[in-house]
């Protein structure tokens, strides 16, 4: 009986996905997502995507190391919170999880002032 449940689903699945491939055929967007048609509509927005410039690259470098640093930060947020929760009254564990605490959140203020500072630079000043 499981095995003609998971028939009838798998039936159900493919049928309904090929009506939406004949929905959007019918509807000539299957090129909608080629690339002369973001070109153009970047042009249109006043983007020029063939242009690289070095402030638009260091400014995605940065932004990728700033979301490595907010994960990090997350990490060490549950890591400490494990700590503590598991400490069971051991005061040397709980004063080790306040103190991971407090130097994340140190770290945090200073990332996101770095994240202040850089964007102010690479987005306001230009």
């Amino acid at each position: 009986m499981k095995i003609f449940y998971l028939l009838v689903s798998v039936a159900l699945i493919l049928s309904g996905n090929q009506s939406l491939i004949n929905m959007v055929q019918a509807a000539g967007l299957q090129d909608a997502f080629s690339g002369t048609s973001l070109n153009e509509t970047a042009t249109a927005a006043g983007y020029d995507p063939n242009k690289n410039d070095v402030l638009g690259v260091a400014g995605n470098y940065i932004n990728i190391i700033i979301s490595f640093l907010g994960v990090l930060f997350l990490g060490l947020i549950i890591y400490s919170g494990f700590l503590w929760m598991t400490a069971a009254g051991n005061d040397k564990q709980i004063v080790t999880a306040k103190s991971i605490i407090t130097r994340a959140v140190i770290g945090l203020i200073v990332v996101l002032s770095a994240y202040a500072i850089t964007y102010f630079v690479l987005k306001i000043l230009p």
